[in-house]
């Protein structure tokens, strides 16, 4: 989940920058499309064919409609304030997958952890400093990016249990390309030669971003892999303001520390209650 956390901010910085020259959804199809190129070398080099056979393409499509919309108004977030902001609002993500993997996984919660769920959205608050000039179009944009995800990532925990995770992220890649396309027609714009070099970085780090992800859930339960992906807002920060300028506000970095504070809560009663259930086989 490092790793994935760690491509995906060089990602949404190409994103932001091409979002400037090119419509969203353009940007989001070549996100998907040239993600073929390293998705195709893993599925040669882990068995061909084979993983592409699965019993539950209606769960693949479902996922890539999620995730298609996720993209998109996560892209459009990037576009519309700035970098750190947009992230910052993005890890509501995980406090709702705790929330989700309730109902939706069975998944038990405790108390502890409902309260870390409250706490931050507290913060979600004070980022978003509802008196003042955050609550906009691209904070709401953010914040729905956060919901689609969110259900991305339960809905990849529920593909995991029979799902080899090289096969989700080659489904999603296919029909995330699929359902981008489909508008190009209409508001295609052609790429310079210097801004095709960007977008083959853009859609290589998205893939092999997106394949580490997609294992990270696979290897461990939702509530205890999404934490980590709070690294990134450390480096949409410093992206930000060594292309950008942007200095986050200190309602932002406020905002910030309680959604962090409240996701590493939520890891550290997670890894207690494991802990506690194991201990008596170890006397």
């Amino acid at each position: 989940m490092i790793v994935s956390t760690m491509l995906f901010s060089v990602l949404w910085s190409l994103v932001k920058i091409l979002s400037t020259r090119y419509p969203i959804d353009e940007v989001t199809f070549f996100r998907s499309a040239l993600a073929f190129i390293p998705i195709g070398v893993i599925v040669a080099t882990n068995g061909g064919l084979a993983l592409l056979r699965t019993r539950r393409l209606s769960g693949h499509i479902w996922r890539s409609v999620l995730g298609v919309t996720a993209m998109i108004m996560g892209f459009l977030s990037y576009h519309l304030m700035p970098l750190a902001d947009a992230v910052a609002l993005s890890f509501t993500s995980p406090l709702l997958v705790t929330a989700l993997s309730v109902p939706l996984l069975g998944e038990k919660v405790g108390i502890h952890r409902w309260s870390a769920v409250v706490v931050g959205f507290l913060g979600v608050l004070l980022i978003v400093n509802p008196g003042g000039a955050m609550l906009n179009l691209g904070a709401l944009t953010a914040l729905g990016a956060a919901v689609a995800t969110a259900f991305v990532m339960v809905t990849i925990r529920q593909l995991n249990k029979t799902e080899n995770p090289i096969t989700i992220v080659f489904y999603f890649t296919l029909f995330s390309s699929i359902f981008t396309a489909l508008p190009l027609p209409f508001i295609w714009v052609s790429p310079t030669w210097q801004d095709w070099g960007l977008l083959i970085v853009m859609g290589v780090t998205g893939g092999i971003g997106q394949y580490f992800m997609t294992r990270a859930f696979g290897l461990a339960k939702a509530a205890v892999v999404s934490p980590f992906s709070y690294i990134g807002l450390l480096w949409a920060a410093l992206f930000g303001w060594v292309i950008w300028n942007d200095i986050p506000e200190t309602h932002v970095f406020a905002g910030s520390a309680v959604v962090v504070a409240s996701g590493l809560y939520i890891l550290y009663r997670e890894v207690r209650k494991d802990h506690d259930r194991t201990a008596p086989d170890a006397r």
